[in-house]
């Protein structure tokens, strides 16, 4: 759990999701539960010691749970909390203000 809790709450929300990589990992568990290789190949560009160390955090700061099942090899899955779920309408806030800039700048949205 998170040891400096800001007085401030854009900081506490910055301190919590400000990374794009956490950004995105909490997009792609919006629909649900992920083993670790889906998370590789859906968050673009990430490295598997970044993404180990933000689910390890993420983890911490109760966004997402982990789940290890008793097989050779052992399989991981990651699943939002009810307060990483809680994270929707923000991200739902980010795609409607992203493609309403692309629109203003190049005429389309996506």
């Amino acid at each position: 759990m998170l040891k400096d809790i800001p007085e401030c709450p854009v900081e506490m929300t910055l301190k919590l999701i400000g990374d794009k990589w956490k950004v995105l990992i909490i997009r792609d568990l919006l629909g649900g539960t992920k083993r670790f290789n889906e998370l590789m190949r859906s968050v673009t560009g990430i490295t598997q010691k970044v993404l180990t160390g933000h689910l390890r955090a993420m983890e911490a700061d109760g966004l997402l749970t982990r789940k290890v099942y008793p097989e050779v090899p052992p399989r991981v899955e990651y699943t939002l909390t009810d307060t990483g779920y809680s994270l929707k309408p923000i991200l739902e806030a980010m795609t409607e203000w992203g493609n309403s800039y692309k629109t203003s700048k190049t005429g389309t949205a996506h």
